[in-house]
């Protein structure tokens, strides 16, 4: 099969460098940065009794990394008030966390050049295990303030329904 049957013509595998965010139905403003989606599948050892020089392995239970959003601190609120659903200090017995609504579903969509969508990840029943709302500072540096989120998830697939649009000439 050929790596791009829309456009033959094209050499180059997609670029990391352009991509959205969305949950909520709506885009997630400044995100720069998304870590990895990476699954990893244990392994189950074992070896009958008789036979004790051969081992077998088989598949054992599947984990979903957690995904590290950033992106450079403004007035925008999504990633503080989505933590916040979690956890909120001073919110009252009974009300330190949103149990309802603190999982949501993200969309990861992956553009080529031309800003056009390729590819796409629907991850599952995402929230927020670790929220930084402002990184390291250092007045000897040359950077943007970071904000950034731990998203643990329970899984994620590619949506089929994305497929590749014919490039721009």
């Amino acid at each position: 099969m050929a790596e791009f049957p829309v456009n033959p013509a094209r050499l180059d595998p997609y670029k990391n460098f352009k991509f959205r965010v969305k949950w909520d139905g709506r885009y997630v403003a400044g995100v720069s940065k998304v870590s990895a989606l990476r699954r990893t599948t244990g392994v189950v050892e074992h070896r009958e009794g008789g036979n004790p020089s051969l081992e077998h392995r088989s598949p054992g239970q599947t984990a979903f990394a957690p995904i590290v959003l950033e992106r450079g601190r403004t007035q925008d609120a999504d990633f503080e008030n989505w933590a916040n659903l979690v956890w909120r200090l001073g919110a009252g017995l009974g009300a330190e966390a949103g149990l309802k609504d603190f999982r949501k579903d993200i969309f990861i969509e992956l553009l080529n050049e031309a800003g056009q969508l390729v590819m796409a990840f629907k991850i599952f029943r995402c929230w927020p295990s670790e929220y930084v709302a402002l990184a390291d500072l250092d007045s000897a540096a040359n950077a943007v303030a970071i904000e950034s989120m731990t998203l643990q998830n329970e899984g994620w697939e590619r949506d089929t329904s994305v497929s590749e649009p014919v490039e721009p000439a």
